[in-house]
């Protein structure tokens, strides 16, 4: 008999820790902070999310903890997940259905966009492009996200246009639609704000991308056709000869 067969989404939870584990390899982590979710339910609001203080490499499949972000005794389980991730993801999967899955790291080079007093990302390469008109900038931090950090957060997610948030002063936030989408622009974001932060580094005049011709990248990124899930699929693959472990 199959030992996790009393958990349900399982194809799913193999996804979410997978990238996991990617996420750790690329050092896009910081100890045992930041949090991922995804939603299991049409409504966005029972979401599996990674267990408290556990690290990024050490997730697996069975480890994910699923909650209700309508469940007020959720921070009383035995397993209840970190107090900031309740507070933001769980605000997040309340107000944003379409925020299906919800990654949130402290990367290098985010993070040094974040702490500019400009935080914008100019299109000024086809990755930087893929973002153009779709980050939102947060220059309100207020703190850790707890429950009323988190919700004023949220409200900035609320065009279904906006995939990435630039927390100012504090890290990076994806959405998307699944795991593989998502993940894929978490990893692309963080190979936009090296080139551009590296870029600004050098002293010279940027060569920004016109505006039509930015979105028309974006655009096109959007319709690629299975891109995204083909980088999941072959990270899955690397993992499964290296790391097999993650899908237990």
């Amino acid at each position: 008999m199959n030992q996790h067969a009393n958990l349900t989404h399982w194809g799913l939870r193999q996804d979410l820790a997978a990238a996991f584990r990617w996420t750790a390899r690329l050092n896009l982590h910081e100890a045992v902070a930041n949090h991922f979710s995804l939603a299991v339910n049409p409504e966005g609001t029972r979401f599996l999310i990674n267990p408290n203080g556990r690290h990024f490499s050490r997730i697996t499949a069975s480890s994910l903890v699923e909650i209700d972000a309508n469940d007020p005794a959720t921070m009383a389980r035995p397993d209840a997940p970190d107090p900031t991730a309740w507070g933001l993801h769980g605000a997040i999967h309340r107000a944003c259905p379409h925020a299906a899955c919800v990654m949130h790291v402290h990367s290098v080079h985010a993070t040094v966009l974040a702490s500019l007093a400009d935080s914008r990302l100019p299109a000024i390469d086809q990755n930087t492009a893929m973002f153009h008109n779709r980050v939102v900038v947060d220059d309100h931090y207020g703190g850790m996200a707890f429950e009323a950090e988190g919700a004023r957060c949220a409200t900035l997610l609320a065009d279904p246009k906006i995939t990435t948030m630039v927390m100012g002063n504090h890290g990076v936030l994806v959405i998307g639609a699944t795991v593989a989408e998502t993940f894929n622009r978490l990893y692309y974001f963080e190979r936009a704000a090296e080139t551009y932060i590296r870029a600004l580094q050098t002293g010279r005049p940027l060569r920004v991308l016109p505006d039509e011709i930015a979105e028309k990248t974006a655009q096109e990124w959007e319709a690629y056709p299975g891109f995204a899930e083909a980088h999941l699929r072959e990270l899955r693959a690397i993992l499964d000869e290296a790391d097999p472990g993650y899908a237990g």
